[in-house]
């Protein structure tokens, strides 16, 4: 069984959000057998700046659809988006 690394793109509600907390609810809404390998920063526009976390998955977990729905449902968060994915 290998495991797939991915970057998420996740774009907050709106430019007022504290980006260290949402990190932080993010880190904690992981299903089981997931983790965060780091997360970057993303200037979008007028203030609003985008996470850019990658997340290893076991290969055998569906992709990154759990980890797309939990991060979803985290308060503050606008969207989530797959920028890429890959095998490791």
């Amino acid at each position: 069984m290998g495991k797939v690394a991915a970057k998420l793109k996740v774009m907050p509600q709106n430019p007022e959000i504290d980006l260290d907390e949402l990190q932080d609810r993010l880190e904690g809404s992981l299903p089981e057998g997931a983790k965060i390998n780091g997360f970057e920063r993303d200037d979008v526009a007028f203030g609003l700046v985008a996470l850019l976390p990658t997340v290893i998955v076991p290969d055998d977990a569906g992709g990154t659809e759990a980890v797309e729905e939990r991060f979803s449902d985290v308060d503050g968060v606008e969207s989530v988006e797959v920028e890429n994915v890959g095998r490791i």
